[in-house]
Formats: structure tokens, sequence, C-alpha cells
């Protein structure tokens, strides 16, 4: 069955051409033009994974975002505007998995789509269970718990923390970290990075503040503890 994205835009040439080009690369596909009929239409049919514009009329895309995040993990791509950085920010943390800059290019959209799906069904390749410290990752069940306790985290933030937990004790930078999320032109938006640490953070940590787990390396990057 065809994977359904839900297409959220107030503008219909920018809605008709993505929903062509997505449709003849093999996705199923439906339109909203606001951001009530866009949470109608993922409660009437939910998305596997949803394209948001950020400036909508009724209820702007971050409203839109933060109600989806509520109660499902959908992968969430933002269109958003040049130069909207403070918008970019607040969507990569209220949980947005992806950003794409207007205008842009339908074809990479469709690389973007198909890039997110991939880490959300992406079968692994190494071991599928393995702890660090108090830290449990299930890769083929996607699933995080932290002394037993399951974290709540998107397509692209287990992605990361997966990429840390992996070699605990090394140092990431920004750069190696955009490259593990495949796609993002880490040039165009260096604090993408930052933005999703802040949420994993905010999801893993007892003090977000105060982090224990995933901790900052000063000038160079992040790093995820050796043991907890």
């Amino acid at each position: 069955m065809s994977k359904l994205v839900l297409v959220v835009d107030d503008e219909s040439k920018i809605t008709d051409v993505v929903a062509d080009y997505l449709r003849a690369s093999g996705f199923a596909v439906e339109t909203a033009a606001d951001g009530p009929s866009a949470l109608a239409r993922s409660r009437a049919r939910p998305p596997d994974l949803v394209v948001l514009d950020l400036g909508l009329p009724g209820a702007d895309g971050l409203d839109v975002a933060r109600e989806l995040r509520r109660g499902s993990s959908v992968p969430i791509i933002m269109l958003t505007a040049r130069g909207a950085e403070t918008d970019r920010i607040v969507g990569l943390e209220i949980g947005a998995d992806d950003y794409i800059v207007k205008p842009f290019s339908p074809r990479e959209l469709v690389a973007r789509v198909r890039a997110v799906l991939r880490r959300v069904d992406g079968v692994p390749t190494k071991a599928e269970r393995f702890t660090v410290g108090d830290a449990v990752f299930d890769l083929a069940r996607r699933e995080v718990t932290i002394a037993g306790r399951v974290v709540g985290l998107t397509a692209t933030e287990f992605d990361l923390l997966v990429e840390f937990a992996r070699q605990p004790g090394r140092v990431f930078t920004r750069a190696q970290l955009m490259d593990a999320l495949h796609g993002v032109d880490v040039d165009s938006y260096d604090r993408t990075i930052d933005a999703h640490v802040k949420n994993i953070r905010r999801k893993l940590e007892p003090q977000p503040r105060t982090p224990r787990y995933l901790l900052t390396v000063h000038g160079v990057g992040y790093r995820f503890v050796e043991g907890t």
C-alpha cells in the first residue's frame, strides 16, 4: 500500500505541484489549505507523513504541529519562508523532523519525504537491541527506555540519539550529525542539530538544564555519556 502524505499549504499552486510530484513518485496524497482542515484530515485518515506550511490561516503551522504532537509521532516536514529562522527553531523544538525553505524544488521535497520515511521504516543493520548504562535502545521497535521509562521521540530524534549512543563517549560535530540525517544541508541551517538536541533533552533528561546523558562539548558538538 502506498504511503499517505498530507500536504498542508494555503497556496493552491504549491499543493497542486507538490501533490503531482508525490503521486508520480508512488505516494498517496491528501491536501489541506488551513490548520483546522489539516487536523480534521489527519484524524479521519492518519497520514504517514505531513508536509506542513508554517504560515496558515485559521491555525498557523506551529499550532497544527503542536496539536499533531499531542497524540502522534507522525513525521513532519515544515515549509518555511526564507529568513524565518525563529519559526524553524520553534518548529524543530516542537518536534518537526525536517524543514525546507521556500521557494523549493518539488524534486528536493520528494527526496526529503523519502529520506524521512526511510528513517522511520529502516530495517536495523546492526544489533537490534543494545544498552548504555540505564538506557536501552530497541531498534526494531524504535523505542528508547531510560531506567524503565519509555521516551517518546520523533523519527529524527530517535535516529540522532541512536547515532550518539552507538559510540558512547565519542564527540560528534554538528556537521557529522547532519550527515547522519541524510538529506539536510548543514550549511543552510547549522542550528538544526541544536534544536533537535534541546528537544531530545527535554524528553530524555530528568533535569534538561543540567543534562546527565547527552552532554555539550563546547566549541565542538555533543556526546552521549559512556555510563550512567
